[in-house]
């Protein structure tokens, strides 16, 4: 096999996996807090229009992805309120957040629809990135996807060695106890909640700003759906998470890999891959669900309120 289409599909895979691996990292937060978010693809499409308005008015590319951040906190901030304050179903407020997010980003969106903006530029090391095989997949990446490696970190220390991540896994495990030792599980909650908006604001912008500078009416066909099975298939784990990630970005360019090798396949038929991985992971998931439980927030999805 060719070295360089190894090395390209490596570079690729990380790219495509960047923003699944964003989204779901602030989903795997929020869940771990006991609140089970479903709309992520409405935050993320809000951030991708918002993301690319500013950069593509302003050339900040800094301003943009603060926006776009922005803008997944914001539309988190009424889901919170919603699904936290008045005990609504969080089920039926996250899908009523996806499709807020939908349409209120078509509209915005829809006069800059097909516009470009100047693609946000690679950090290279020239020496590292000519390491074969890995050189050009870890060290000739943008500054997003370093982010995303430091986030990484960052959340795997945080529920390992800060008393902060313990509070945030008591709070999903059992906020009656987490309350009454003292702990604020209601700031816990909104915390995580405006966290995984951020971060999945964060990842729409990177589609539009980054990996396609441009903005298209859901452009993210379904990545948001794809992370919150990636955070179930992941086990509510930091590393899984990114491993998964990977995974579904590679199958998200198959066809790069089909066409390399000579193998002649509809382009249509590989463009169902990711979706197809996605069944099949929440099938898998279904025949072990006892086992998946042990992992599960006992808390997730049920709603809470100080008792007096």
């Amino acid at each position: 096999m060719d070295m360089d289409l190894i090395t390209n599909i490596l570079y690729a895979a990380i790219r495509t996996g960047t923003p699944l691996l964003l989204v779901a990292l602030g989903e795997m937060i929020c869940e771990k807090s006991g609140v089970l978010n479903l709309g992520q693809e409405g935050m993320m499409l809000l951030g991708a229009v918002a993301g690319f308005i500013a950069v593509y008015h302003t050339d900040s590319f800094m301003l943009g992805f603060v926006i776009a951040a922005l803008s997944g906190v914001l539309a988190s901030l009424i889901f919170a309120f919603v699904a936290l304050n008045f005990n609504a179903t969080q089920v039926a407020t996250g899908l009523a957040l996806t499709i807020f997010g939908t349409g209120l980003s078509a509209f915005i969106g829809s006069d800059y629809e097909g516009k470009t903006i100047t693609a946000l530029p690679t950090i290279g090391f020239e020496t590292l990135a000519g390491i074969p095989l890995i050189g050009k997949a870890l060290f000739a990446q943008d500054a997003i996807v370093y982010f995303s490696w430091i986030m990484v970190i960052a959340c795997y220390l945080f529920f390992r060695h800060h008393r902060a991540g313990l509070a945030v896994r008591a709070s999903g495990e059992n906020p009656d106890v987490g309350s009454n030792l003292g702990l604020p599980v209601m700031r816990i909650r909104y915390c995580a909640v405006m966290f995984g908006g951020a971060m999945a604001g964060l990842a729409g912008g990177y589609l539009s700003i980054a990996y396609t500078p441009l903005w298209t009416e859901g452009m993210t066909a379904g990545k948001g759906w794809i992370a919150l099975a990636l955070v179930v298939f992941a086990s509510w784990r930091v590393e899984r998470v990114m491993l998964g990630a990977y995974l579904f970005g590679f199958a998200s360019i198959m066809h790069l890999f089909a066409q390399g090798l000579g193998i002649s396949v509809s382009s249509n038929l590989l463009a169902i891959l990711p979706y197809a991985a996605t069944l099949l992971v929440l099938i898998m998931l279904s025949k072990n669900s006892e086992k998946l439980k042990l992992f599960e927030p006992m808390a997730l999805g049920k709603p809470w309120h100080k008792t007096k």
